[in-house]
């Protein structure tokens, strides 16, 4: 199975890695705009990159932001038979004509640069317009992960807004705390086996409700309070943690008084 990743950014990159590294794919081209990082893409996964000379292939995986998908597609001149796939979380497959065959390769995971993922971790959600088109990329998925499932435009977004509270949301309170523990020139590794741990038990338990703690659980108003206090010099910071606190009150039920 001969396959172009059509892009360079950060899911393009970890994609055209694993392909080039699985076995049964041949990851023939990365045909990317950015000659920087198409190069520097081409090059981890061991193969060719062009931005004006589209290779023949089996499967064409777009692979850039949700806005540009539609313009991307459009600029394609594939084989009449090849499969042009886009790897969009709250993209709609449509966006993908006049292409046939059409699909949609939706790796469900985070994408950093210069960090290798391991794709046999997690799910790929697949579309295709066509048989051909959905057999085609579920051969390619089932070359990374066992973990392959169907997945309609609906379904991929309550699947994306997911991803949103549990990966961006969540790093994003990282972010928060390593700021108030700099503010005390305390260093960022004090709370990583609290992360660590929180995220083992959400995933052991697969209940994350049941295993919430903290003063907003136990209905602690005094220590919300001299929290809030901690925050009054961040006052965007502390509508953070207000916002927050409601919600886990109200979701157990503990203190309206939160």
């Amino acid at each position: 199975m001969r396959v172009v990743v059509v892009g360079s950014g950060n899911v393009a990159e970890s994609l055209a890695q694993a392909i080039a590294e699985a076995d049964g794919l041949e990851l023939v081209q990365v045909y990317a705009r950015n000659e920087e990082r198409g190069r520097k893409v081409a090059e981890l996964a061991k193969s060719e990159w062009s931005n004006t000379s589209l290779a023949e292939a089996d499967l064409y995986l777009i692979s850039v932001s949700d806005n540009a998908v539609a313009e991307c597609a459009k600029k394609l001149h594939t084989p009449e038979n090849a499969v042009v796939a886009h790897t969009a979380g709250c993209c709609p497959i449509d966006s993908l004509a006049p292409h046939t065959h059409r699909a949609v390769f939706y790796p469900f995971q985070t994408f950093s640069i210069g960090r290798k993922v391991d794709f046999t971790k997690g799910y790929i959600f697949l579309e295709g317009a066509t048989d051909h088109a959905l057999g085609v990329v579920e051969e390619v998925a089932h070359r990374l992960t066992s973990k392959v499932e169907m997945a309609d435009s609906a379904r991929r977004a309550v699947i994306h807004l997911s991803g949103v509270f549990a990966c961006n949301f969540a790093n994003a309170m990282y972010a928060n705390a390593a700021e108030v523990l700099a503010s005390a020139g305390l260093p960022f590794d004090i709370v990583a086996p609290v992360i660590e741990e929180t995220a083992k038990k959400a995933v052991e338990v697969l209940n994350p409700a049941a295993t919430q703690t903290g003063p907003a659980r136990r209905g602690d108003t005094q220590t919300l309070d001299r929290h809030r206090a901690m925050l009054a010099e961040r006052p965007r910071t502390q509508e953070i943690y207000d916002k927050i606190s409601e919600d886990i009150c109200e979701r157990t039920k503990i203190s309206k008084s939160c």
